[in-house]
This record gives structure tokens, sequence and C-alpha cells, in this order.
């Protein structure tokens, strides 16, 4: 009996099809189920074509609706067809004939190359290139590349490039996993790392015997090529996977995404970093998945993250990964804040906004301590609360590094007394800092013991020494005790931790993920040009800096926009007619982002688009005020969500960074550069968010941030 399964390449189209077409696919479906491959041949409504300029006879079209085909590859032996693409009946044709599908000798897996394109490509940049010495893959031998699996066609074409730049006109018509081989070693990786972190990967995900790969058994390879390949078994997971992008992530789980989430137990904490995009929260939630299997009577799980706004991606991220209610219900998900509060089961009241530092002024005034509100405040967070100190003693002993303001040791009892008189007002009027609650839930599970059998942590890089110090108090030190997920390079909250400083030793339980799945290769290059050359603070045990070396997408498409505006009124036109221009091509209003730093410009935008007809809503909690509109938040609001097209709109200067939110020099010369590292996160994080297209406007002068990545007035 026939199967029709699916390549990745499909799913990725999925969030741009529209209700007709993913009928189409689901009816082709069913009837490459109940016919014969003969029948499939002769069916009127399928019509199974071979086409008459294809490169490659195993690569036929089939009708998914009228004026719509799907673009298969076919085998010459066993049953199972594989739907590469879904276009337009004229695009899908042209599309067609140019692909030449292979069998990897070294992977075992399928692959899939624009050989018309590369054809076209490789004399016009042999012609050009320099002497062979001075290539970009120079001081890798032919052995090597074909140990990592480059093929002779690939290597002629790999042995052509001078440069990156010119491996990413490329990489978009290379064999998918020759293409991950080149773009790590271009990136400054060594052969033993590509062989370690690409081909071992694909090897693991594709069983199968020693013996030699037969390059014409296409039967064999779609069944080996688990990581682009879904083989689809019934109607239901099928009708999942077409209507909800999240099950694409059950079906893609990239091996080395597997590997960390399935693997049967860790002996202590194990960590997953990762940059944006990469499938980290996906990996705590099916690590969650499979830690549910293993639960006694009465053992629960904590799923937690930063904030609120995450709190609802992950709840419908795991209602949407275990459909048992009744298991789903062992599972308790909020912020490490809210967790605090139960734990304490306090009536005191947290303060709120500009609150803090009305109470740091009071407490100055009763002590006579003359410094800045803002001093006291970082002293609080950043070493008292940070090293977990207790007594006055401890404070003047104590070393105070990533603080850039001398303290004597004379000066620090006064600062130590007006954090007395600070704690103790708040006390007093039944006040506390989320902060100050972590600490004292955590002083209270370490006395009555822990909540929870596992912890599974997601974005974990915004999260304080006193919240890891209440998370490691919650679960008891057995193996699987925690689970992290986190990526340095959105930190946008003000904390810097150590984990073994807080008792949570990760060392030779890490894994790094370097393939984005959500944004394009060029609205990521894009992004990450406001990052590179940046180093930032690893969670891990080591001292070593975490960088975005080998950090790449596996999608393709257009660049982002970028515009800048005389006023602002101008610039909320400007965003209209994008955001317009974006629905008139088929974007649904829930697909669309626009984001700000400001709720105040989140305001106005969405004023703006609802006069013009636009059904608009803010963004508030993570949850949508409807799921048909365009969603409007702040750039903290979008952490940890995605869109198909995201605009940032007000990316001016005095905006990003914004000053109140910058501590002055002359008060820590460190926290200063630390709290400008936020703010240029903050603005990676907003425009990450984005699947297809990304829109960045300004109004008068641009970002400082913008600048820097070499976007100006004249962009």
């Amino acid at each position: 009996m026939p199967h029709l399964a699916f390549d990745i390449g499909f799913c990725a189209q999925l969030s741009k099809l529209q209700g007709t077409v993913k009928q189409g696919v689901f009816d082709a479906w069913e009837k490459f189920e109940r016919l014969t491959l003969d029948q499939l041949f002769k069916d009127p409504g399928l019509k199974l074509e071979t086409l008459k300029r294809a490169r490659d006879p195993h690569i036929r079209t089939i009708r998914i609706d009228q004026g719509t085909r799907g673009v298969v590859l076919a085998p010459d032996s066993g049953d199972t067809y594989v739907l590469l693409r879904v276009m337009p009946h004229d695009k899908a044709i042209d599309w067609a004939v140019k692909q030449k599908a292979s069998i990897n000798t070294v992977t075992r897996a399928v692959e899939v190359r624009d050989i018309a394109m590369l054809d076209e490509l490789t004399p016009a940049y042999e012609r050009i290139a320099p002497a062979p010495e001075r290539r970009l893959f120079a001081k890798v031998s032919d052995g090597d590349l074909a140990a990592l699996g480059i093929d002779g066609t690939t290597l002629r074409q790999a042995r052509a490039l001078t440069d990156p730049e010119q491996l990413e006109v490329f990489a978009p018509y290379f064999p998918q996993d020759q293409r991950e081989v080149l773009e790590y070693l271009a990136a400054g990786f060594t052969v033993e790392d590509v062989w370690r972190e690409v081909v071992s990967v694909a090897l693991a995900a594709a069983p199968g015997d020693d013996a030699p790969v037969d390059t014409e058994d296409f039967a064999t390879a779609i069944h080996r090529t688990r990581t682009r390949i879904a083989h689809v078994t019934g109607s239901e997971e099928l009708r999942d996977i077409l209507d909800k992008p999240f099950a694409a992530w059950r079906v893609f789980l990239h091996p080395s995404q597997h590997k960390v989430a399935y693997r049967a137990s860790y002996s202590g904490p194990a960590q997953v970093t990762g940059g944006p995009g990469t499938g980290k929260t996906v990996v705590a939630l099916h690590r969650v998945r499979h830690l549910l299997g293993y639960l006694r009577d009465g053992e629960r799980i904590l799923l937690t993250t930063y904030t609120n706004a995450l709190v609802g991606a992950l709840r419908a991220g795991l209602a949407s990964l275990v459909e048992d209610e009744a298991l789903r219900d062992r599972v308790d998900i909020m912020t490490v804040d809210a967790f605090a509060g139960r734990v304490l089961s306090t009536s005191r009241r947290p303060l709120r906004g500009g609150e803090e530092e009305t109470r740091w002024a009071q407490a100055a005034t009763a002590t006579g301590f003359t410094g800045s509100t803002q001093f006291l405040g970082q002293e609080y967070r950043h070493v008292i609360l940070a090293q977990n100190v207790r007594t006055e003693q401890e404070y003047v002993d104590c070393e105070r590094p990533g603080r850039g303001s001398r303290l004597s040791a004379s000066a620090r009892p006064l600062v130590w007394h007006t954090v007395e008189e600070f704690s103790g007002r708040l006390a007093s009027d039944g006040l506390r800092t989320y902060l100050g609650t972590c600490a004292e839930a955590a002083d209270l599970l370490a006395a009555e013991g822990p909540r929870y059998r596992h912890v599974v942590v997601d974005e974990a890089q915004d999260l304080h020494p006193a919240q890891w110090r209440l998370l490691r108090a919650a679960a008891p030190a057995r193996p699987d005790d925690l689970f992290i997920a986190g990526d340095p390079h959105q930190r946008i909250y003000d904390s810097k931790v150590s984990l073994k400083a807080v008792g949570i030793k990760v060392a030779g339980r890490s894994a790094k993920m370097r393939k984005n799945y959500r944004s394009t290769h060029e609205i990521l290059s894009w992004s990450t040009a406001l990052l590179v050359g940046r180093p930032f603070e690893q969670l891990a045990d080591d001292a070593r800096h975490e960088t975005l070396l080998g950090y790449r997408s596996a999608l393709h498409g257009n660049g982002p926009e970028v515009y800048g505006a005389d006023s602002e009124e101008a610039e909320l036109d400007a965003v209209l007619a994008r955001v317009r221009a974006w629905i008139d091509s088929g974007v649904a209003p829930g697909e669309i982002g626009v984001s700000a730093r400001f709720n105040k410009n989140c305001d106005k935008a969405v004023d703006r688009l609802r006069t013009a007809g636009i059904l608009a809503a803010r963004l508030r909690g993570g949850v949508p005020a409807s799921p048909d509109a365009v969603q409007v938040g702040t750039m903290h609001a979008f952490k940890g969500l995605e869109f198909r097209c995201v605009a940032v709109l007000g990316v001016n200067e005095g905006a990003l960074p914004y000053p109140r939110a910058v501590t002055p020099l002359d008060v820590d010369r460190v926290q200063h550069a630390s709290d400008l590292m936020a703010e240029r996160c903050l603005l990676f994080v907003a425009c990450t968010r984005a699947r297809d297209g990304l829109y960045v406007s300004w109004s008068g002068a641009p970002s400082e941030f913008l600048v820097d990545a070499g976007v100006g007035r004249d962009s």
C-alpha cells in the first residue's frame, strides 16, 4: 500500500497555506492510503504526472486543488512518496524541473538540490575565483570533505567559493546535509567538530547496517531520513499537523533536539542553550513529556519561566504536546515569582514600578546615607541577595564581583544598616520585593523539604541567583532534578548568575542548539549583526563566553525592510502601509506582530490600525485579546513569542537604549555596560520574533544599535 510522507520544506510552508490547500493535501494523503500505486497513476483527480523537462525523473507533481500542485519525490521502488513543496501550478512546475534528488553516502539520507541553479552559478564563480589557496575551503582536503558527506558535484561548487558571503548565495540550492557541513566549516569549526556536531547526529537518526550505501535505493533512504521526512500514520495526526503549526515540531524534532529531550536520564541537572528559534522551549516541553512517563504516585513537575507572558505560551505548547489532561494536570506551570508566593502563602503585596526607589530614599534618609538610591537598589540586588549575604560582617567581608563602583570596608556598615531599614519598613507596611520573597521561599523549602520531583526551566538566562536558589530547593538533588533551557543572547533583564555558585552543576550535561527553525537566514543574519562580536556570560560552570559561532537558519526568504521617517506620524503611516501589504499578500492579521519599546507607541499603533479598519489588539500577559487581530505589544511582551511577520517601530535615538534603563557611568561603569547590552538584546529579541517578514522603522535619528549594525538614515 502506498504512503505519502512529508518533507520539512513542506512543513515550513504550513503557516502560509490557505484552508482549501490544506484540505487538498489531506485529500491527496488519503488517496495514497486507500489506492494502489496503479490506481494512483490512473486517478484523474490526483494526476501524478512526470515532467518533460525534469532534471530528475524521480521528481513529479500531483494535483492539490484547482491551480495548486504538490511536488513529490517518487522512488522507483518502494511505496513511500514524499511531498516536498506545495505551490501555484506554474511555480510548482518551474521549481520541480530544476530539482535533483540524491542519497548522501555518509549520512544515508535523501537530499534534494536545485541542480539547475547550481549549474548556472558555478561556472560564473569559477571564472572570478582567486588562486585555490585563497578560497573558502582551501584548508580542508578533498578527502576530509568526502568523509563529511560532500559528493563530487558539491565539491566542485564548494571549491569555487571565496568567502562566506558567496556560500550564502549557493546555500539555498545545496543538498541539505552537505549545506550544513559547509556552513559549519565556513563558520570556523574543525573537521572533527563538524563530524561530531553534524554528521554523527545525522547518523544516529538513520539506523541501519554498515553495508555500502546504494545510491539508487530511495525506498530505504526515505525511511532513514528521520531529520527531514515525517511518516504520518493516521488522519488525526495529519489534521493536527495541518491545523496546528506547533504540531510540526513534534514530527520534526531534530535528532540533536531529540537526543537532549528524550535522554533516558541525566545524573544531575542538565542544560540546553541556543539562540532564538533553535527550539529550546520545544525541547523543554518534550522533556516534560518524557518525565511525565516516569512519575510515581504523588510526584509532580514544575515548569517555570520568568514572565507571565511566557506562562501562557508554555501552557498552550504542553496542551498541544500532551493530550492526556489528567497527565498535564501533574505539571504546575507558573513564573518563579508566582511559585515563591505560593510557597510562602504571604499576603504582603509586591512593590510596583517606581515604589522601590521611593522606599530606598526613605530608608537612606532614616540612616543618613547620602549616596544614590540607584546604587542602594543595585547593591541589594547584585551583592546581598545574589550572594545570600545574611549578616553585616558577611557583607563587610564579601567580594563584589560585577560591580564597577568601589566601596570601602568602612563604608559598608552604613549600606547594610540602610538595607535593614529598607527591609524592616517593607515588612511593617505589608510589602515585599519579588526577589526578597524568592529568598524567603528558598529558606522555607530548605527547612521543610522539596515540593517537586522535577523542575524544568525555560528562558533561564533572566533568572536571579535568589530565584535559582529557590528552584534548587524545589526538587531533591537526584538524577533528572533540574532541566534548564536558556540563551545568554536574549538576556533582557538585569540578572547575572553562575549556576555552580548556587549549587547547580551542569558540567558534562550541557548541549547547545545552533540551528534556527523560526526566522529566515536573511532575517537572522541581519538581526545577529546587532550582537556580533560582543561577548556574553554563560550560565554554565566554565568561564568561556557564549558566541554566535555556527548559529544559522534552516530557512531562506526575504531580508528585512528598514525605513527612517521624518516624523512619528509618517512612521505610523508607513507601518500601516506595511501591515496592509502583508494582509493583502495573504498573511492573516493574527500572524502579524507589531512591537515597540514603550506602551505609548503600542497604543498609537493600535489606534492607527483600527482607524484604518484593520483589527488590532494589545498583547498583554502573553495572551492575545483577539487571536484574529494584529498583535501589538512591547518588546518585553514579545519575548518567547513568534509571528509570521513583525514590524518593530520606534527604534530611535533616545528610545534604544532608553536612558532611564541605563545606569550612569558615574554610578557604576560595569552596570552601565551591562544595561546597554540588555537594551541591545531587547532589540535583537524583538527582531527575531519574525519568521518570514521583518520591518524595522524609526523617526528622526536611528538608534545607535542600528548605526552599529550598518543601518542609518539612508537605508
